[in-house]
């Protein structure tokens, strides 16, 4: 969809909920919600429709709202209060249907209310302040984070050579995640407001453009190298900012992979 598509999209669901009194609002979240940045072309639909108790099933097993019903190709339940689902051409919607209540359940951090008979605003400034805190509360210690960068990337390198080829791409992967926290914790950057404090990967590239393309680069590589240039990013970027860094565990894991 391009933008003109996608704002049409949004904008026939809102009319097509706003038409139904039982519906107490609509809340566009994710690119949806078109807070720090716009949809693109391959921006998906994350919505929240909330309604009375006791409606929720009735919005989740219907479909005859959604904008276009008939032309869906997929639709399916992926958690107690969410589905997903494609259309014909391709284009993705993810969406949960809640009670005001309910709200509390999830964590959100960018939001738009596209209309509101609950009170919802107030409601999901609450719920993305709570978010803030216990994503901080949550984050992981450094030697934890640290630990797990050196230990994946030895368990990428053993299952990799041990033949285990899709087992050692993804804790290569889990590696990342982490050494990516940690990067955004200790190496500053102008934007960093725009990064995600549920998804430590969303707009990272975006944001550190030059770590970026350098973590890009070491992950387009065979995985025995990309290991090996992991580690050499890690200690490049981080040995000299993080207090206590482990230098004697990563050229033992060095040691080892090569």
């Amino acid at each position: 969809m391009n933008l003109v598509e996608y704002r049409a999209f949004s904008d026939t669901l809102r009319k097509n909920l706003e038409a139904d009194p039982r519906v107490l609002g609509l809340i566009a979240v994710g690119s949806m919600a078109q807070r720090d940045t716009q949809p693109d072309d391959w921006s998906d639909h994350d919505f929240l429709v909330i309604v009375p108790p006791g409606l929720q099933e009735d919005f989740r097993h219907r479909t005859d709202w959604l904008p276009d019903h008939q032309r869906l190709a997929l639709i399916y339940r992926e958690t107690p209060h969410g589905l997903k689902a494609i259309y014909e051409h391709g284009h993705m919607i993810e969406f949960a249907v809640f009670d005001p209540d309910e709200l509390y359940l999830g964590r959100f951090n960018r939001f738009r209310v596209l209309f509101d008979r609950a009170d919802l605003a107030r409601r999901m400034d609450e719920i993305v302040g709570r978010t803030r805190e216990q994503s901080r509360a949550e984050a992981p210690t450094d030697p934890y984070a640290i630990g797990q960068v050196l230990t994946f990337v030895l368990i990428a390198h053993g299952r990799w050579s041990r033949g285990e080829r899709l087992s050692a791409r993804a804790f290569l992967g889990q590696a990342v995640q982490h050494l990516v926290r940690l990067l955004a914790k200790y190496v500053p950057v102008d934007g960093a407001e725009l990064l995600d404090n549920l998804d430590p990967l969303r707009r990272f590239d975006l944001v550190y453009r030059e770590l970026g393309a350098a973590l890009n680069e070491v992950l387009d590589r065979p995985l025995p190298a990309a290991t090996a240039g992991l580690l050499e990013l890690a200690q490049r970027e981080l040995s000299g900012r993080v207090p206590e860094f482990p230098s004697a565990a990563l050229e033992a894991v060095r040691r080892r992979i090569t």
